[in-house]
């Protein structure tokens, strides 16, 4: 089976968040159950970069303002088409904006350059390839559904994966003009949204199938609460949504091999955790006690629920726990992070910014990660957590309550308990959970029975990319009837 992926983003390549853990590893874990992906991306400077051999195998002589071409390249383990188009793609600066972070203005010119050359590619355009299916990610690449629908490739069936459903691409209408779509695909079920162009709208009309990366919050989206203006569109197609939860790739995440950890170690060993433990007591500053270490490893953002922990801080702190913050994003909960620091030295330690393989180090030398994200599609930072022996504190919302068993009584009792989920999303809530941690955390036995069960899950691909080959099986027998 072949299939084709559109994706602005891949791992190890080009990496803003969990999108590009997942389209980098998804194709791997396929592999060997019968299909074969291929990924189309963007070519941006560090993708143009990673491959010697520039012989394109379609050529565009103007796409988008400029000339444009894609390569067919094997970089790794990975297949993929790259689309280079200096005119959009060869810029400093993140994916998709400057270095200052403001967004590109023509974000919406560069992934629709993105989407065509996917719709061409399902179309035919490339010779000796031709996918079965198409699978669409995020926004970004969402048209490409569109392309098809009123293109050549009509036929193909196609889906279309929902990282985060706040993330729309919204444009003005004056840009349908340069889209090359027919005056019939600006219509309310096609490609307008609200007076203009919606991206991922547009692909969540066109798509054969939807699916979101995790269960729980398949069925949240169709709610107004998180449904961003989509639930109706949503609910209409309910029958064609899928909720598949994400894994990662266990061969990068092993505490026995992870070469960012001072000490390796696995579920049997886990005393050896000990020397992690001080490195992260080191690099932020903190006491060398038995007290819990809680970490944070997360963009500092309102999504991510920041402003609810960085208001009861005070009363982690009195709890009896101690706190590691690394992140960046609002400049304001950056400011009100770091003043905490300096209000509770020795219990509380913060460094802006993202460094890998300290996320790394905290996962393997934390006794807890608190993530109260206020919607979190799935989450990866949980199932690292749970690799590690690094027991996650969740707020009760998408991916988080579909991977964490709750260390309620019944949960201990029975020994399936992997971590402590809070409900409702605030800071009384999240500071009873702490306060649950302690408590368990000071009965030693229990607490290595909780890391050691989260240890155990099955936080692998294999699973997930079974229930994507059923989905694309069905999506093909669709089409032959």
């Amino acid at each position: 089976m072949q299939v084709l992926s559109v994706t602005p983003e891949i791992f190890p390549l080009i990496k803003t968040g969990g999108l590009a853990d997942v389209t980098g590893a998804l194709p791997i874990a396929l592999a060997g159950k019968g299909v074969a992906m291929r990924t189309l991306v963007p070519g941006y400077p560090v993708v143009m970069a990673a491959f010697a051999k520039k012989k394109p195998v379609y050529q565009y002589p103007l796409l988008q303002g400029g000339k444009a071409a894609i390569h067919a390249v094997k970089i790794g383990d990975l297949d993929l088409f790259v689309l280079d188009a200096p005119h959009l793609f060869d810029r400093q600066g993140g994916p998709y904006g400057t270095a200052s972070g403001a967004d590109w203005p023509d974000n919406w010119r560069r992934f629709a350059a993105l989407s065509q050359a996917g719709g061409d590619i399902a179309g035919g355009a490339i010779s000796g390839y031709q996918p079965d299916i198409v699978h669409a990610h995020d926004w970004q690449s969402a048209m490409t559904l569109a392309y098809m629908r009123y293109g050549k490739a009509v036929g193909v069936p196609s889906l279309i994966t929902v990282h985060n459903l706040a993330f729309q691409g919204q444009f003005g209408a004056a840009i349908f003009g340069e889209l090359g779509l027919p005056g019939v695909a600006m219509q309310l079920d096609g490609v307008e949204y609200y007076g203009g162009v919606g991206f991922l709208k547009a692909g969540l009309q066109a798509a054969w199938a939807i699916t979101t990366v995790s269960p729980t919050y398949a069925q949240e989206i169709r709610s107004p609460e998180f449904g961003m203006g989509l639930d109706g569109l949503i609910n209409m197609r309910a029958s064609d949504l899928y909720g598949i939860v994400n894994g990662i790739d266990v061969d990068i995440w092993n505490p026995q091999t992870d070469k960012h950890l001072v000490a390796n170690y696995s579920a049997e060993t886990l005393p050896a955790r000990a020397k992690n433990r001080k490195a992260v007591e080191e690099r932020f500053g903190l006491e060398a006690d038995g007290s819990p270490i809680v970490c944070v490893i997360s963009r500092l953002t309102w999504q991510k629920g920041m402003d609810i922990l960085a208001a009861v801080v005070d009363g982690i702190v009195a709890a009896g726990a101690r706190l590691a913050i690394l992140g960046s994003g609002d400049a304001g909960l950056e400011g009100t992070l770091l003043a905490a620091a300096a209000r509770h030295r020795g219990r509380v330690g913060v460094v802006v910014g993202y460094d890998e393989g300290l996320s790394h180090t905290m996962q393997g030398g934390c006794d807890a990660i608190i993530i109260p994200s206020r919607f979190e599609p799935c989450g990866l930072t949980q199932l690292y957590g749970l690799r590690y022996g690094c027991v996650p504190v969740v707020a009760r919302t998408g991916g988080l309550a579909d991977t964490i068993i709750d260390a309620n009584e019944a949960a201990l009792s029975a020994g399936v308990a992997t971590g402590f989920q809070f409900a409702p999303n605030n800071g009384g809530a999240m500071l009873h959970a702490i306060q649950r941690l302690v408590e368990v955390h000071a009965r030693p036995a229990v607490w290595a029975s909780i890391q050691r069960q989260g240890m155990k899950a099955d936080v692998s691909w294999d699973k997930s990319a079974e229930k994507y080959v059923e989905l694309y099986r069905l999506l093909l027998s669709k089409r032959a009837a």
